[in-house]
């Protein structure tokens, strides 16, 4: 793995790791779920699979995730759509003429969806295909702003501290909740922007399935429910299957 790093327009480094030699064909961006990383298993996995079928794999920490410098501030949708941009751009240049594909995690499923809609509102050209495991289609819903404790705590400082089972601890502020508000992929994406694939655990217990499987239909996507399944689809043949369908669908 290949260690680098790029500048975001926000001011602060956005760290990266990639399987690039610059003669790819096509090239893999890898989006995190919220509170991981460009480690996480699931990247690791596919920046050790994908090279072998002559796939490049290109990952990033998202602003306030992993060895990211940002500041919980600097954690913004805007931010995160920008540092998508900055990677893709690197890619195009250590790769130039590769094929870009993009792979998203949960809150990273829920930003790539987020990304291809508006690169189309902009005419910006850019990668026609994206797999999403275990898309976080109803992110506005899934944070802590959303119970009566959290409502308050937000009410009252502004901010609300998530340490779940994150890497690090992350401060989520009343901007990013608000842009959270405001980008239902529902109504942000629009069907035919690009080739989707998604995977989903029939157990999910943070991404509903059934909101999955809503939006597959509503997108065209390709679902594969995978019946039983976590969230982190973790179960023994679980992420191998993963792999298989990312390999067939990139293939």
């Amino acid at each position: 793995m290949n260690r680098s790093i790029i500048q975001s327009g926000a001011g602060y480094e956005i760290c990266c790791g990639h399987t690039l030699t610059g003669t790819e064909d096509k090239v893999v961006l890898i989006m995190h779920g919220f509170g991981s990383s460009k480690e996480s298993f699931t990247a690791e996995m596919l920046a050790e699979r994908l090279p072998a079928a002559g796939i490049g794999t290109f990952a990033f920490d998202f602003p306030a995730h992993g060895e990211s410098p940002a500041a919980g501030e600097q954690l913004t949708l805007a931010n995160c759509l920008a540092d998508m941009e900055a990677a893709e751009e690197e890619i195009k240049r250590l790769a130039p003429g590769a094929e870009i594909g993009y792979f998203g995690s949960s809150f990273g499923a829920y930003m790539t969806l987020l990304y291809l809609a508006s690169a189309a509102e902009r005419n910006r050209k850019t990668g026609k295909k994206a797999f999403l495991r275990s898309a976080a289609v109803e992110m506005p819903k899934l944070l802590p702003n959303k119970t009566p404790e959290g409502a308050a705590s937000l009410a009252e400082r502004g901010y609300l501290i998530a340490d779940e089972d994150y890497q690090r601890p992350l401060k989520l502020t009343r901007r990013f909740f608000d842009e959270l508000d405001a980008n239902d992929v529902f109504q942000k994406y629009k069907a035919g922007t690009a080739r989707l694939a998604m995977v989903h655990g029939g157990a999910d217990e943070v991404a509903s399935p059934e909101a999955a499987a809503r939006f597959a239909e509503f997108a065209g996507a390709e679902l594969t429910m995978i019946p039983g399944g976590d969230h982190s689809l973790s179960l023994p043949g679980m992420p191998e299957r993963v792999l298989a369908l990312a390999l067939s669908f990139f293939r």
